[in-house]
């Protein structure tokens, strides 16, 4: 895959503005088969939460439960809107409006800012990558769950001269068509638990 190719740099000077996107700037969004993935696995360990407390007479009330199902979907579905946005002046990682004020803001690096792309080591073997500033006062997490992550590294390469070589995404795609099948079995697995503890729950048929 070629690099993407800019015709002159364009300044933004509001790095929260969603509106027209100029033409030398490529948008990454989380890739949809993650967003399906976890979303799916959200519901599957949820939605049975507050029909077993009906059953069971939980002190916690079903409509608390479905409350806070609705909030977590909510703030799920929000960080999983983020945009990674690059062009010919650096590279931006940004959410949607409704949720920028409540949960997270993003952060924008002009390529002359970057100085390194160092990697760590995540709690379960894996590796991610952090763009070092010219600052030094913070580490800046590469977004490895894109859709097109290769052309985005591809992009980082041509604008930073950094060796992205090694730069591999953090979970092959077969891994999320597997935890999606997993999900998905799970959630008929929430169906038949829940029809059957309704049969047998009292007063109940």
């Amino acid at each position: 895959m070629s690099d993407p190719q800019s015709p002159g740099p364009k300044s933004i000077t509001n790095t929260d503005d969603d509106a027209a996107v100029p033409s030398d700037q490529r948008v990454f969004p989380i890739s949809p088969l993650i967003r399906l993935t976890l979303l799916t696995l959200y519901g599957a360990l949820t939605l049975p939460l507050p029909f077993l407390a009906e059953v069971t007479a939980a002190p916690v009330p079903s409509s608390w439960l479905w409350g806070g199902i609705g909030l977590g979907a909510v703030a799920l579905y929000g960080g999983l809107s983020e945009q990674v946005v690059v062009d010919a002046e650096g590279i931006q990682v940004r959410y949607p409006a409704w949720i920028r004020g409540v949960l997270r803001r993003g952060w924008r690096l002009s390529w002359s800012q970057i100085t390194a792309l160092k990697p760590r080591s995540t709690g379960q073997g894996g590796l991610v990558y952090y763009f070092v500033s010219v600052e030094g006062d913070r580490a800046y997490l590469l977004p490895m769950r894109v859709a097109g992550f290769a052309a985005l590294v591809q992009y980082v390469e041509a604008h930073t001269n950094l060796d992205t070589q090694d730069v591999k995404p953090l979970a092959q795609p077969w891994m999320y068509v597997l935890l999606l099948g997993l999900s998905l079995f799970l959630l008929l697995v929430d169906g038949w638990t829940v029809v059957t503890a309704l049969q047998f729950a009292p007063g109940v048929g």
